[in-house]
C-alpha cells in the first residue's frame, strides 16, 4: 500500500531501545549510550549498509557546515580566477614550507602530535613530518605549479554543416577529502584547484595539530599572496570522528574522497553515497606476491624484500608460492623478510596457512620482540591463520608482517587473490612474458606488476601527487583509473556554437 504523504517532524531525542529501521527491512535500538548522548540539535544518520548509527552533535555539524559552505563559496569564484593566480599558490606554498622559519611551527606541532599519539599508544609511522615528507610536499606542490591548467580545455570538437559543438573540461565542485594522519595530505588534496575545484577536509584527530600549523603558517598565506579566496582550501577544524560523518552528509560536495583503515572508509563511503555523492575511497591494501614455478630467485628475493621498507597500501601484504618452487624459494622468502626487518632494527612477523605450518622451520615459530604501536611485544615470530584469512590486511608499525601461502599454481593464488583480497595490487614473479601476460588478464586488480609492489603510487608511477589509490573491493572503477590525481577530478561541459541564424531542427 502507498502511503500518499509523511509525516515530518524534527528529531529532538532518542530514547533507550527506539527502534530504528535500516536497509530496507531490518530494525536496530538504540542504546542507552547514545539515548543520554543525543541533544535536540544533534543528527542521528543511519547507515543503510551496516545498521550502524552515527552520531553528530550539533557543533559538529555547525563546523563541517561552516567549512564546506566557505569550499561552496570559493569554488563560484575561483571561476574568476586565473590559472596565473593559481599558479602563484602553489609556488607561494611551497616557498613557506621550504622556509625554516615559516616551518618551525609546523615542526613544533608536528612533534607535538607525535609524543601525543605515543603517549596513547597510536601509530606514529604515517603521522611524522620527516625531511623526506616535508620535501615531497614541496616537490608536490611545485610540480602542481608547473602543471598545465585543464580548465576550459577543449577535448573534442564535432563539426556541422550550420554549428559546432565543443565538449570542455571544468571543475566539478567543492571536493571533501577525509584523510589519516599523514601531514602530507595539503599538498596532495591541493591538486585539485589545478582542474578548478575547491577543498575541503577533515585529517586525523592525531594530526590535528599538525594541520592546524601549516594551515596558519603556510597554507592561509600562500592563498593571500595569490588572491584567492579563503575557502578554496577548508579545514574542518574538529578532533571528532564525527566531523567526516558530517562532511560527507552535505550534499553540496561534488566528490567525497576517504583514505584510511578500511571500515572507517567503507563506513565513510556509505554515508556521502546515502547523501548523493559520488565518492573514491582508498581504503583497505595489502599486495600481493605470487612466485611462478620459474620464478628467478634473485628477482623475487629482491622483490620481497624491498616491498617492505613501510607499510602503506602498496606493502607486501601476502605472498603466495606455487608448490613446485617452494623448496627453492620459501627460504630466500624468509631471508628476504629477515632482510626487510633488520634495515628497520626489528624483528618480523609471519604468517602461515595452518596447515603448512609444518613447511616453515621451527625456530621461526619462537617468541621473539615485535615492534607494535605500544611498543616491543613479546610473541611468537609466526603464527598460523586459515585459508579465508589470506585477505586480512596487516597494520604493522615498525616489525614487517607478511602472510605466506603455498599454492598449486598462479591459477589458484588468482582464484585466492579475486575471491579474497580487496583487489587491489598483485605482481606475478615469472621469467615467461606470456605467463604475465595470462596473469594480467587474470587477476581482478587495477595494479598489477612483475616485481616489487611499492611502485604502486601517483608521485612515483606518474609524476604528480595523488589524493589516493583506489581497489575494485567494490567492483571495477567507473570512467577512470585508480590512481586519483587533481587533473583527473572533472566534468565535461557541451558548448554549442552557431553558424546559421535560422538553426533549426
Amino acid at each position: 500500500m502507498r502511503i500518499p504523504f509523511a509525516i515530518r517532524m524534527k528529531l529532538t531525542s532518542l530514547t533507550p531501545g527506539m527502534p530504528i529501521p535500516w536497509g530496507g527491512d531490518r530494525v536496530t535500538h538504540v542504546t542507552d549510550e547514545l539515548a543520554a548522548s543525543f541533544a535536540a540539535g544533534d543528527r542521528l544518520v543511519v547507515v543503510q549498509d551496516t545498521g550502524d548509527l552515527l552520531h553528530i552533535p550539533e557543533t559538529v555539524w555547525k563546523t563541517a557546515a561552516s567549512a564546506v559552505d566557505a569550499a561552496t563559496a570559493a569554488f563560484a569564484g575561483l571561476r574568476s580566477v586565473s590559472d596565473d593566480a593559481v599558479t602563484t599558490f602553489y609556488e607561494a606554498f611551497a616557498d613557506r614550507l621550504e622556509d625554516d622559519a615559516s616551518f618551525a611551527a609546523i615542526a613544533e606541532a608536528n612533534a607535538s602530535d607525535m609524543a601525543s599519539a605515543a603517549t596513547r599508544g597510536r601509530s606514529t609511522t604515517r603521522l611524522e613530518l620527516t625531511p623526506k615528507m616535508r620535501r615531497d610536499m614541496i616537490d608536490g606542490l611545485r610540480s602542481w605549479a608547473a602543471t598545465p591548467s585543464i580548465r576550459g580545455q577543449v577535448t573534442q570538437t564535432v563539426e556541422h554543416a550550420d554549428w559546432r559543438l565543443d565538449q570542455v573540461l571544468a571543475g566539478v565542485g567543492p571536493v571533501g577529502f577525509v584523510f589519516e594522519g599523514r601531514p602530507n595530505v595539503f599538498a596532495d588534496a591541493t591538486g585539485v584547484l589545478r582542474s578548478g575545484n575547491s577543498v575541503v577536509f577533515r585529517i586525523g584527530s592525531d594530526a590535528l595539530g599538525t594541520a592546524r600549523a601549516i594551515v596558519t603558517s603556510a597554507l592561509e598565506p600562500a592563498l593571500d599572496t595569490a588572491g584567492l579566496p579563503r575557502g578554496a582550501v577548508s579545514l574542518v577544524d574538529s578532533a571528532e570522528r564525527s566531523a567526516g560523518w558530517a562532511m560527507f552528509s552535505m550534499p553540496d560536495l561534488a566528490l567525497a574522497v576517504a583514505r584510511g583503515s578500511g571500515g572507517a572508509v567503507s563506513q565513510l563511503g556509505a554515508v556521502a553515497r546515502q547523501a548523493g555523492i559520488p565518492v573514491s575511497l582508498h581504503g583497505t591494501g595489502g599486495a600481493w606476491i605470487v612466485a611462478d614455478a620459474d620464478a628467478d630467485p634473485a628477482r623475487f628475493r629482491s622483490a620481497v624484500a624491498n616491498s617492505l621498507d613501510r607499510k602503506v597500501c602498496n606493502t607486501l601484504n601476502t605472498c603466495c608460492i606455487t608448490e613446485s618452487a617452494a623448496a627453492e624459494l620459501l627460504p630466500l622468502f624468509l631471508m628476504a623478510l629477515t632482510e626487510a626487518a633488520r634495515r628497520r632494527g626489528t624483528n618480523p612477523k609471519l604468517w602461515v596457512v595452518g596447515e603448512q605450518a609444518d613447511r616453515v622451520p621451527s625456530e621461526w615459530f619462537d617468541d621473539v620482540a615485535i615492534s607494535r604501536a605500544e611498543g616491543e611485544v613479546l610473541e611468537p615470530g609466526t603464527s598460523t591463520l586459515g585459508w579465508d584469512d589470506l585477505g586480512r590486511e596487516w597494520e604493522w608499525e615498525k616489525s614487517p608482517e607478511v602472510t605466506l601461502a603455498i599454492v598449486r599454481d598462479v591459477d589458484h593464488a588468482v582464484d585466492l587473490f579475486n575471491t579474497l583480497s580487496p583487489r587491489f595490487a598483485a605482481s606475478l614473479i615469472s621469467t615467461q612474458p606470456q605467463k604475465i601476460d595470462r596473469f594480467f588478464d587474470a587477476i581482478d586488480s587495477p595494479f598489477v606488476g612483475d616485481g616489487f609492489t611499492r611502485w604502486v603510487d601517483g608521485q612515483f608511477a606518474m609524476n604528480k601527487p595523488e589524493l589516493g589509490l583506489s581497489n575494485w573491493q567494490f567492483g571495477r572503477l567507473f570512467g577512470r583509473g585508480g590512481i586519483l590525481s587533481g587533473d583527473s577530478v572533472f566534468t565535461v561541459r557541451s558548448r554549442a556554437t552557431q553558424y546559421d541564424d535560422d538553426l533549426k531542427r
